[in-house]
């Protein structure tokens, strides 16, 4: 019989495969004689001047080649941008590549940034343009609206928000204000062009707004809720000098709403999201011989505060029987110190801690991203047990100092409890399997 520890990493690996996204475009892409439909919306290609698709995201190559591929012989006809975290060869000679930075936009992102806004202002209404957008658009492709900003600049504007503590959905909400490319903007660029948007989300269920930033997207927020959110984590003191001025001089300016005219010939379908990874960790779990139950209720908790709720509702779940496992997708959000120089990332910080609170104890904890990727680490996630914590004693470096230099990936790595799944070319949020035999 497989041991806990087993299962976990079995179940994470099982959600992965199963909420892939070639099978998700296979199954929700139709393609008849030149007509794509998807979820009630039909588009028929041949009406159209040019046919143009823009792919931004960590899994922006993963969903355009399956994409280009359901479309058939059309697929010639297709043009345009692919912006993602690795190199990649072009579908075809209508296409250009950037790699952009990740979690900080680089040079790329900016170049991608300048490309697809020159594209986009050139259709008109007889074109049709797909966005394929996944998570980490964000920083993968920028360009600020005040001209001139540097990429250093824009770079530690980026660093500063994602240390900030803030949850993502507030880090965006700044973002969106002070990008060209994000907020509802690249739709205002594209418009009065024909405009499907299709995601693979790793943002909550109603908050498309959140993802990549929002980039084709109306936008929720409002520049109230930057100064707010600005004030609430002190960002005027961790921002750069010129960006922490725009929020305390109050000139920035709003992005457009679900009632502007320019989203008037835009449709939006999710292919993927965080509730394909639960429920394919779900199946595989029962499969196992574990009762399940899913809760979310911790998404944008702060680590330590959503490791003491999921052991809390674990415990509710152990007292009533045996061999339990609690399935909890979404992201927690961490303040790394400042000058903080380790390894590591949200899913290992959560997961040494609550290797603390179940030391000595029969549970298993993994918390791992669908992306493949923690933070500045190479790891996934990590994978701890009741014998965590005194392991690393034994080794010399405590859970408490890792906690606190924010330098998980190197002492689980040592510990081997480190989660390598490489790169994964998706994006569906974080899954975190809590396991009580």
């Amino acid at each position: 019989m497989s041991t806990a520890r087993e299962d976990a990493l079995d179940i994470f690996l099982y959600a992965l495969k199963a909420s892939r996204v070639e099978p998700a475009m296979e199954r929700r892409l139709v393609c008849r004689d030149g007509v794509i439909e998807i979820d009630g919306h039909r588009y028929v290609l041949g009406g159209y001047e040019r046919l143009v698709l823009i792919a931004i995201g960590k899994a922006a190559h993963t969903m355009a080649t399956p994409f280009l591929w359901r479309v058939g012989d059309v697929r010639e006809r297709f043009e345009g941008i692919i912006v993602g975290p690795e190199d990649e060869a072009a579908p075809s000679e209508g296409f250009r590549m950037y790699r952009g930075g990740h979690p900080s936009p680089n040079a790329g992102s900016m170049e991608a940034a300048a490309d697809v806004l020159q594209t986009l202002q050139a259709l008109t209404e007889r074109d049709l343009v797909v966005f394929l957008i996944s998570g980490g658009g964000s920083a993968l492709m920028e360009q600020f609206l005040e001209p001139g900003v540097s990429l250093e600049t824009i770079a530690a504007t980026h660093k500063a928000l994602v240390e900030s503590g803030a949850p993502i959905a507030a880090i965006n909400a700044v973002r969106k204000h002070l990008s060209a490319v994000k907020g509802g903007r690249l739709a205002v660029a594209a418009a009065p062009a024909e405009q499907l948007t299709i995601f693979v989300s790793d943002v909550p269920a109603g908050e498309l707004d959140a993802l990549s930033s929002g980039p084709t997207f109306p936008d929720r927020s409002s520049v109230e809720d930057v100064y707010r959110i600005a004030k609430e984590y002190g960002l005027e003191e961790r921002l750069p000098v010129e960006i922490g001025k725009k929020i305390t001089e109050r000139t920035l300016g709003e992005t457009p709403k679900e009632d502007d005219a320019i989203f008037a010939r835009s449709q939006w379908v999710v292919l993927l999201d965080s509730a394909s990874l639960e429920d394919a960790g779900a199946e595989r779990a029962r499969e196992l011989g574990w009762h399940v139950e899913i809760d979310n209720h911790c998404d944008d908790w702060s680590a330590e505060r959503a490791v003491e709720y999921l052991m809390g509702r674990l415990g509710e779940m152990r007292r009533l029987r045996e061999r339990v496992c609690l399935l909890s997708a979404g992201e927690v959000t961490v303040q790394v110190p400042r000058g903080a120089t380790g390894r590591g990332g949200r899913n290992q910080h959560f997961a040494l801690i609550a290797s603390e609170q179940i030391a000595g104890s029969d549970v298993v904890v993994l918390s791992g991203g669908s992306d493949g990727i923690d933070g500045n680490s190479s790891a996934a996630g990590a994978l701890v047990d009741g014998k965590t914590q005194a392991r690393a004693e034994e080794i010399g470096y405590p859970v408490s100092a890792a906690l606190a230099a924010f330098d998980g990936h190197t002492l689980l790595e040592q510990l081997d409890d480190t989660i390598m799944t490489g790169p994964t070319g998706n994006n569906l949020r974080d899954l975190r399997v809590l396991l009580a035999p």
